[in-house]
């Protein structure tokens, strides 16, 4: 059912891959635990100098945790609060070069350094969001900020 794709040539090709790997994996199932799972497992494999990528859920005022991988994290981070909730209540992805300058920065994981969020959008209406994290500062680049929204896109058709 899975084949592991060799990722090559420039980072945008790259992204696109995934995204069609991410669609071909997810089709045809409906259920959004297991879809959100095999997502941070699709990604958890592609990228490389990460230390944590998964999901929160929204419900209510709170993000809850959801599928991920790394070391155990934060359960339950409000809207408002470090990067994840901050970028649910500006209803917009951030990147964050170096964590330890980010006002209210919420660390589950000494380790990381810097960390990108994206919100899942669906219908004008925020979801949950995506949160990878990294052991080195500055990590995600604009090419992975698109590449990582457009993955976003993609998963939102199967949710």
């Amino acid at each position: 059912m899975f084949t592991q794709i060799n990722y090559e040539g420039p980072i945008a090709d790259q992204y696109n891959a995934l995204a069609k790997q991410l669609d071909a994996l997810l089709t045809g199932e409906t259920d959004r635990i297991a879809n959100l799972s095999n997502a941070s497992a699709l990604l958890n494999q592609f990228l490389t100098n990460i230390n944590w990528v998964g999901f929160y859920i929204l419900q209510g005022e709170e993000l809850i945790l959801g599928p991920f991988q790394g070391l155990p994290a934060c359960v339950r981070i409000p809207i408002g609060r470090g990067v994840c909730g901050a970028a649910v209540a500006k209803k917009e992805t951030i990147v964050v070069k170096d964590v330890h300058v980010f006002p209210g920065h919420i660390a589950c994981d000494a380790a990381s350094q810097s960390e990108i969020v994206i919100p899942l959008i669906k219908q004008n209406n925020i979801i949950g969001v995506l949160d990878i994290d990294s052991p080195i500062t500055n990590r995600f680049s604009i090419e992975d900020q698109v590449g990582l929204e457009q993955f976003v896109k993609t998963l939102l058709l199967h949710l």
